[in-house]
């Protein structure tokens, strides 16, 4: 094995970049300029000293508190839950949740032998009690796992005398019903609402 293979299967085993991927990425890089790849491996060295938890929520940030938990103008009464840091960002993308937000950092899968303590549940019910929340958004996705996760949640927080809500979930815009799986069409009926 040579430099050249070294990088590609480096490469293919990051998520979603497979073998014919990798070998893009790495001829595209051995073309460029040296530079290119310099920059490249100097950002990814010092990715875990700049970027760690947010202490409150636990979306990845280089500060110790992250950009929505320090903004005054978010709406404090409500807590958006997701599972993973990156879907803070999805949802900050759309720009049109203005709250808070809690990373649990993964779902409940038995499976994989992960259960309700290996996720940030504990830190969730003890923000829902000191920082006076109103509403908790469940965006956990609508997978097995999402579900069951989403599931318990709810179960735990019911006593709590907090709004408890779920992303609505079913077609997806020019979708064709014709593709749709069951339990998508399912939830779509479900989730209907007033036209």
């Amino acid at each position: 094995m040579n430099a050249l293979d070294d990088v590609i299967d480096s490469l293919s085993r990051l998520p979603g970049i497979g073998k014919k991927s990798a070998t893009r990425i790495a001829y595209h890089l051995l073309k460029n300029d040296r530079s290119v790849c310099l920059r490249l491996a100097d950002d990814l060295s010092v990715l875990h000293e700049k970027i760690h938890p947010c202490k409150i929520c636990g979306s990845y940030a280089e500060q110790e508190v992250c950009p929505v938990c320090s903004d005054p103008l978010r709406d404090r009464s409500v807590i958006c839950v997701v599972e993973q840091p990156k879907d803070v960002q999805s949802i900050e993308a759309v720009r049109e949740y203005r709250g808070l937000f809690h990373v649990l950092g993964g779902v409940i899968a038995p499976l994989e032998g992960i259960g309700p303590d290996q996720l940030r549940l504990s830190e969730l019910v003890s923000r829902i009690h000191t920082e006076h929340i109103s509403e908790v958004i469940l965006a956990t996705n609508p997978s097995v796992e999402g579900d069951t996760t989403a599931l318990y949640i709810q179960k735990i927080l019911k006593n709590l005398g907090v709004k408890i809500t779920r992303l609505a979930s079913g077609l997806p815009v020019g979708g064709d019903l014709e593709y749709a799986d069951k339990l998508t069409l399912a939830r779509s009926f479900r989730g209907r609402s007033v036209f």
